[in-house]
């Protein structure tokens, strides 16, 4: 995979390239679960361990080499955890109340946590974005109705872990800001995403299982599901977040549910509604509001920032080294 330099513009793309793909993630997931009668908590421990290891494959035949560094390794631990978390609590509060209050609060909490920890350098596009957002994703997916086996506390409870998870994907989110000497997307997909694969497998083990029957359905469903929106999304996330802002990248995922939306209607004959419809209209403006105030100062990121710091202090000891009083212009 050769080594791709992002600009802000490039950074975007990276990112909206990843929102639309994870949007397949869910009916691949479902695919595949119904295919091979494996549980969700399966199919992410899958989605982790395998979709890991063939991008670590992929490094060692290319030849690329593996990280040396102290840093980098800590780097990977902790995306892995935080992945692990994610998905772990994500399904959690699915099996706890309804796939629609699940998604609800944790992709819609993710952009709020980001931006409450980046409040100083917040825009008003991106705050408004925000607001069209969390509008947008209660239309598109629904509020969830209640069931007569769900109580109150149940539901407490799957909202305390949708918004764990949606924790772990923006802190995941924040740390990927600053890029890592010695590590670059891919690694930092392909050998994170192992260890959190590793990290769910007793979990998986103790409720529900890995065993399936494989067959040629099943396995092909499986690679597509660890390829598309696992190996390829996550490295175009993690490098879009090289020059991306965070609140920014948090706001792109919300193109997930958006193209899961669109493809059940085209693939499933889902209806959307006049609600629906209405949703993934807002959603659609919440992502271009956001992407159009990416260019401001506002906006850069915190590696942006550093960069330009360290470029301009550069330039004032050469200016001070040559005896001059003035400072050329960035």
């Amino acid at each position: 995979m050769p080594i791709v330099r992002t600009t802000r513009v490039s950074g975007v793309s990276f990112l909206v390239v990843s929102g639309v793909l994870w949007g397949t993630g869910g009916l691949l997931g479902r695919m595949l679960a119904d295919t091979a009668g494996l549980s969700s908590f399966a199919v992410a421990t899958y989605r982790l361990g395998v979709g890991g290891l063939l991008i670590v494959g992929y490094l060692r035949v290319t030849g690329r080499p593996l990280p040396r560094r102290r840093a980098a390794w800590r780097r990977i631990a902790v995306t892995g955890a935080l992945v692990a978390v994610f998905q772990a609590a994500y399904f959690t509060a699915v099996t706890l109340t309804s796939v629609s209050l699940a998604t609800l609060v944790t992709i819609g909490s993710s952009p709020v946590l980001v931006l409450l920890a980046r409040r100083r350098s917040a825009g008003r596009r991106q705050v408004a974005g925000v607001v069209l957002a969390m509008l947008g994703l209660a239309m598109l997916v629904g509020l969830p109705a209640g069931h007569g086996t769900t109580t109150a506390g149940h539901v407490l409870i799957a909202a305390a872990f949708a918004v764990l998870a949606a924790a772990g994907f923006s802190v995941m989110t924040l740390i990927a800001e600053r890029p890592v000497p010695d590590l670059d997307d891919a690694a930092t997909a392909g050998l994170a995403f192992t260890v959190g694969g590793a990290l769910l497998v007793p979990v998986t083990l103790a409720t529900s299982g890995l065993s399936f029957v494989p067959d040629a359905r099943s396995v092909g469903l499986l690679v597509a599901l660890c390829i598309v929106p696992t190996a390829v999304a996550y490295t175009c996330y993690f490098r879009g977040l090289r020059t991306a802002p965070a609140a920014l990248g948090a706001l792109m995922a919300l193109l997930e549910p958006l193209t899961a939306a669109v493809l059940a209607a085209v693939l499933l004959g889902e209806r959307l509604g006049g609600a629906g419809i209405a949703g993934a209209l807002l959603l659609g403006a919440a992502v271009v509001l956001a992407g159009a105030g990416n260019g401001t100062e506002r906006s850069r990121s915190p590696a942006a920032r550093e960069r330009c710091g360290v470029a301009s202090s550069r330039r004032v000891d050469v200016a001070q080294r040559d005896g001059q009083r003035e400072l050329a212009p960035l």
